[in-house]
């Protein structure tokens, strides 16, 4: 089994944190997330994935020399974005076979092997995950009848409205790729999918009702980290609460609390209190300053006494000695 693991977005909604890494490459319980979706495709079997990105494309090059293990990696590169199935497509000489294809910034228990399984049952040209939600609201709602065969998609409905909405992970045939033009953005949501409903050829879903989240916002992201502390999420390894790294330096006279993840070579100083973040590699917290329900990007300073609530710093960014920072989002060196 092979599989497409989609890469290639901008990240627009995690800025700054994204201004500097791909979001796949952001830590996730201090290991970059595309880890983790790798190693969920190599439980479930997949031999190889396939990835291009035009965003920031040489950070991926470290991260494909420092991954070993499976999957095997193929890297093709995409000159310009090319949206959903344009990125599928242009991995079209790799794929001669029933393969994935899969949003590379979600964290999921998705049982892939379960869904390959009902994709053949189907005898299907095409599979989506979908999953249940109570408020359908940020996605759009998929309808399907009784054996799974999807009749449309709904646009976001303006009032809360639970129902089935799409994963980001599905099950293709070859000949899904027939026709496609290389080298133009497509998309499979909007164009792919109901190309198929068109022309008669059987589009199924496959309701999964487990875990699932996709880390495109700041309180996304901060709130898988909270699940994955929780015990919500199956990690391979135990967790310990809060979660620090081994290079970390904590003041033992400093207070974190459970929910908090802390990377390498961060540096937290006497009385300073971390609750309910996540601080990236190589993060000064000064003495006395207080960080709650906030990312961190690597690098960042907060001075001592200064205090951030529910915001996002960016990659080496300031905030100055005894500032109060709520509700922001700082890029760089601003404080």
């Amino acid at each position: 089994m092979k599989a497409v693991v989609l890469v290639g977005g901008g990240g627009t909604r995690l800025r700054p944190l994204t201004e500097t890494t791909p979001k796949p490459l952001l830590p996730f319980m201090n290991r970059p997330l595309l880890h983790h979706v790798l190693d969920h495709l190599a439980e479930h079997g997949v031999e190889e994935a396939i990835l291009s990105s035009p965003y920031l494309e040489e950070r991926f090059r470290g991260f494909l020399a420092e991954r070993s293990g499976a999957p095997t990696l193929t890297w093709v590169t995409e000159p310009e974005p090319l949206g959903t199935f344009g990125a599928i497509a242009g991995a079209a000489s790799h794929l001669d076979r029933t393969f994935l294809a899969l949003n590379g910034d979600v964290v999921t228990d998705l049982d892939l092997t379960a869904l390959v399984g009902f994709h053949r049952e189907r005898q299907a040209t095409a599979t989506i995950a979908l999953v249940p939600v109570a408020d359908a609201r940020p996605f759009g709602l998929v309808e399907t009848e009784a054996d799974g065969r999807i009749l449309a998609f709904r646009e976001k409905p303006e009032e809360p409205k639970p129902g089935t909405i799409n994963a980001g992970t599905y099950v293709l045939e070859p000949e899904v790729l027939e026709g496609a033009q290389r080298g133009r953005a497509i998309s499979i949501e909007r164009e792919t999918f109901p190309a198929l409903i068109a022309s008669g050829r059987p589009l199924f879903g496959h309701v999964w009702d487990g875990y699932w989240r996709d880390l495109g916002t700041p309180a996304s992201y901060l709130q898988a980290h909270h699940d994955a502390l929780g015990g919500a999420i199956r990690l391979p390894a135990p967790l310990r609460r809060p979660l620090l790294a081994g290079t970390a330096r904590v003041d033992r006279d400093a207070l974190v609390g459970d929910l908090v993840v802390i990377g390498p070579r961060c540096v937290i100083a006497a009385g300073a209190r971390i609750d309910g973040s996540v601080l990236h590699e190589g993060v000064t917290v000064g003495s006395g300053a207080i960080v709650e329900g906030s990312v961190v990007g690597a690098g960042a300073v907060i001075g001592p006494g200064a205090t951030l609530r529910g915001s996002v710093l960016g990659a080496g960014a300031r905030v100055e000695p005894g500032t109060v920072v709520e509700e922001a989002r700082l890029s760089g060196a601003s404080g």
